[in-house]
């Protein structure tokens, strides 16, 4: 609740910035409500109210980034054009609020059985065991090469297509809207694979479409073969984000659940700012996106690696037992 009051306020006080250090107060403001009332709160309250179905769960949840990905854009641009972008950010901000906060009021943290589980029946496994372990930093590493992959991928498509490809800004938009599309089924196939095969492999599925996607940009002049591009990375893109929290909770439950994600989120986040700068540093040093892409699959490579050393875990009477690879 205090994330949602924060990124509503930061946009209320963005709309009215007279100063730089308004605007430095209110991104700060911005980026709290992110981390407070983003994927990390989020992630952790499924984790806690599903088991069984819990990746399905994750993948309709995530639904709402790939919708609010497509909506909030049109409704900015409608009230931009009726109230000016001042009045429209304040009004993105006031509506975020009455939608959003009413909603996680009535939310409780956990349900009676997750409040069982954790009381009685989850391993009790502190953070400092676990970070002694080698799960976590294959986990870390993996998830920081594969957000990099697809942030510096996504990040630096708009520019490969007027730049690189000549393409016009309605071509263009035309594949952002098909990878946003194609994540939508992503989120949804990942997460009702996750609940029938380990999760590890469905990982390693997704950093495969990931990785696997990327060589085909190099034929995208090629009639049809940016589309297929955009349908695979798409896919990959829309599993991403989501696998990771479905990774740790299997491996270290949802007892430490959420200090583990601050750690792996911090870092991805710091994966997901400079990989993409890495690549268009890469392009204009070479005068092409070719090492940039290179570099790419390299850490997509890198993550299907490590996850694929992750140990397998198996539930039994509320316990983890890593049964190995």
């Amino acid at each position: 609740m205090a994330g949602v009051m924060m990124g509503g306020v930061a946009l209320i006080g963005l709309s009215r910035v007279t100063s730089l250090w308004q605007y430095y107060f209110f991104y700060l403001f911005n980026a709290m409500g992110y981390m407070c009332g983003g994927p990390l709160p989020n992630q952790v309250l499924i984790s806690r109210w599903f088991n069984s179905t819990r990746g399905k769960a994750m993948g309709i949840a995530y639904l709402g980034i790939g919708i609010g990905g497509m909506l909030v854009p049109q409704i900015a641009k409608k009230l931009n054009m009726v109230f000016g972008w001042h009045d429209a950010m304040m009004m993105l901000g006031i509506i975020m609020i009455l939608i959003a906060f009413p909603m996680i009021w009535f939310v409780k943290d956990n349900p009676e059985s997750a409040v069982d589980e954790i009381k009685s029946k989850a391993p009790k496994i502190s953070l400092s065991h676990i970070l002694k372990g080698l799960p976590f930093y294959l986990l870390l590493i993996g998830s920081v090469c594969s957000i990099g992959a697809v942030s510096g991928t996504s990040q630096n498509l708009k520019l490969f297509f007027s730049i690189d490809l000549k393409f016009t800004q309605e071509h263009s938009a035309n594949i952002i809207s098909l990878i946003l599309g194609a994540s939508i089924i992503g989120r949804l196939l990942m997460g009702w694979l996750a609940d029938k095969i380990p999760k590890k492999y469905v990982m390693i599925l997704i950093y495969f479409l990931v990785a696997g996607s990327i060589p085909l940009l190099y034929l995208a002049a090629s009639p049809g073969i940016i589309y297929l591009f955009a349908f695979i990375f798409g896919i990959g893109l829309g599993g991403d984000y989501m696998i990771i929290p479905l990774m740790a909770a299997e491996l270290f439950g949802v007892k430490v659940m959420g200090r583990i994600m601050g750690l792996i989120l911090t870092f991805d986040g710091l994966s997901e700012a400079f990989c993409p700068m890495l690549v268009g540093w890469l392009r204009d040093r070479g005068g092409s996106y070719t090492n940039g892409f290179v570099a790419l699959m390299a850490l997509g490579i890198i993550g299907i690696v490590t996850v694929s050393l992750l140990p397998r875990t198996k539930k039994l009477n509320g316990l983890s037992e890593h049964t190995g690879n």
